[in-house]
């Protein structure tokens, strides 16, 4: 099993889907980096050699920003938009959608899923 970062990389998938489970790689920058390495992205995590294996893990490490590191630096950007006081940042502190989306309706899922009308929520009663 190929652990990269510290994230253990599934073995039956092709590795371009693979490395999109470690945080920080999505879909385009896993094509990017088997492109760069030469490595076809139709093989399975499996079939790799020791060789392209130890090229993914190094290309990985050094030159992209993964997992912690990635998290640390997005965690201070939230932190210093709330301590200048901006609008996305009172949005993150309220715990509200910061991109701009309506907030009438659909954003259950930010709010906890608050149902704030008459009659939802409520507890049917038996009629007697």
């Amino acid at each position: 099993m190929l652990r990269i970062s510290g994230v253990n990389i599934p073995d039956e998938k092709r590795i371009v889907i693979s490395l999109t489970y470690i945080y920080g790689i999505g879909p385009k920058t896993a094509e990017r980096i088997l492109s760069e390495l030469e490595i076809s992205p139709d093989k399975r995590t499996k079939e790799l050699t020791e060789k392209e294996q130890n090229e993914i893990r190094t290309h990985v490490e050094k030159k992209i920003k993964v997992e912690g590191e990635l998290k640390l630096e997005v965690r201070d950007n939230v932190k210093r938009l709330k301590e200048i006081g901006c609008y996305r940042g009172t949005r993150h502190q309220r715990g509200l959608p910061t991109r701009g989306q309506r907030t009438k309706t659909n954003n259950r899922t930010v709010r906890g899923n608050v149902r704030r009308t008459m009659g939802s929520g409520r507890v049917k009663t038996e009629k007697t």
